[in-house]
């Protein structure tokens, strides 16, 4: 996925990790990013292109000139790699989706899984990998919701 940002920069801020043109070892490290959840990148060296490997696994939005949503979309790994107006790298990092572990329970009943949420009391969720028609039930019953509320 191929994006325009204009003058802008890029830098993970909430892992503290800034993407500079020099990346230090320890920066080297993915952005981790949880599925269904979005973070912000911050700003730091001027970009133009922002492109991500894999769309399907993540992606990003320009929230500002300065600030960048990054979007899990799928468990696995992609990069990022982020470009000046000239075309010329100016970062290239892997980027992770991983699974929130907080406050889920998987079950597994005759070997089609389902996933709740249980915080602080337990209700059903739409979890990548859970059984198709659980997950098809709990979108239908989702429309109906928002269909009663419009």
């Amino acid at each position: 996925m191929l994006r325009q940002i204009g003058s802008v920069c890029v830098v993970a801020a909430a892992l503290g990790i800034a993407i500079l043109p020099a990346l230090a070892d320890e920066a080297n490290a993915p952005i981790t990013v949880k599925v269904n959840m979005a973070r912000i990148l911050r700003i730091s060296a001027p970009a133009a292109t922002v492109v991500v490997g894999n769309p399907g696994v993540a992606d990003v939005t320009i929230q500002d000139p300065k600030t960048l949503v990054l979007t899990g979309k799928s468990y696995g790994q992609t990069n990022m790699i982020v470009l000046d107006s000239k075309g010329n790298p100016i970062a290239d990092t892997l980027v992770e989706v991983i699974q929130s572990q907080a406050d889920l329970v998987t079950i597994f009943t005759a070997g089609q899984r389902s996933t709740i949420a249980c915080a602080p009391s337990c209700n059903p969720v739409v979890m990548l990998g859970d059984d198709p028609s659980y997950t098809n039930q709990l979108t239908s019953s989702m429309g109906l919701v928002q269909g009663i509320a419009q």
